[in-house]
């Protein structure tokens, strides 16, 4: 489990692909002593197990599942990754509740400057922006962001330059690809009333039960 704050900006110093299986290196400023063989790192918003390390660097393990899904088939040696290890029992949650789990990848189609700010919109699969709402929270390559607007198939979120300077956003541009991930809690609401739709129809765990308490 992940918040969302970035730690690190990490490279990329080998990626290593044999047949289905692949392998990626990141050079990172984090302390690798403190990093154990088997922990789970967030690279790019991904949640990737560390198989080996060194001083400066570690590696992890990513399955074709992952590997298919996120913008990692599009990056290659001397990429930035943003890193963040996991949430330990006892840390402040300062983004939301990220899991590492990627939904889809987005597209970037704008870059706008509003005052201090800069404007991301990007493009999403139709079918994933039931899991956006405006004022709600959004991972983009790992970064915890909160949601200006969602259309059908695209939304935006505005960056902040502390933000910016701190993660890969800041290398964005239009047609950039990104790992997307929804609030896990939408995905919850969505499973839990088609259940009780289909299991109980007296449940009072229905739209409009959530809708007058201030769910919906």
């Amino acid at each position: 489990m992940f918040t969302g704050l970035i730690e690190d900006c990490g490279k990329i110093i080998n990626l290593m692909k044999s047949g289905s299986a692949t392998k990626l290196s990141i050079q990172t400023g984090l302390p690798t002593a403190e990093l154990l063989i088997g922990d789970s790192v967030a690279v790019n918003g991904a949640c990737l197990t560390v198989v080996a390390k060194d001083a400066h660097s570690f590696t992890v393990d990513m399955s074709p599942e992952t590997f298919e899904r996120t913008t990692f088939a599009h990056l290659s040696n001397g990429n930035r990754v943003n890193l963040e290890r996991a949430l330990r029992m006892g840390d402040r949650l300062g983004g939301h509740i990220v899991t590492g789990h990627i939904d889809s990848i987005g597209v970037i189609t704008s870059v706008n400057r509003e005052q201090n700010a800069i404007i991301l919109a990007v493009q999403i699969p139709d079918e994933m922006s039931r899991y956006l709402v405006e004022k709600g929270s959004v991972s983009i390559d790992g970064v915890s962001l909160t949601i200006n607007s969602v259309n059908a198939g695209q939304f935006s979120v505005s960056i902040i330059p502390h933000t910016l300077k701190a993660t890969t956003l800041i290398d964005c541009s239009p047609g950039v690809k990104v790992n997307i991930e929804t609030d896990i809690l939408g995905k919850y609401v969505e499973r839990l009333l088609g259940y009780s739709d289909k299991q109980n129809e007296s449940s009072k765990m229905t739209g409009e039960f959530l809708a007058k308490h201030g769910f919906m």
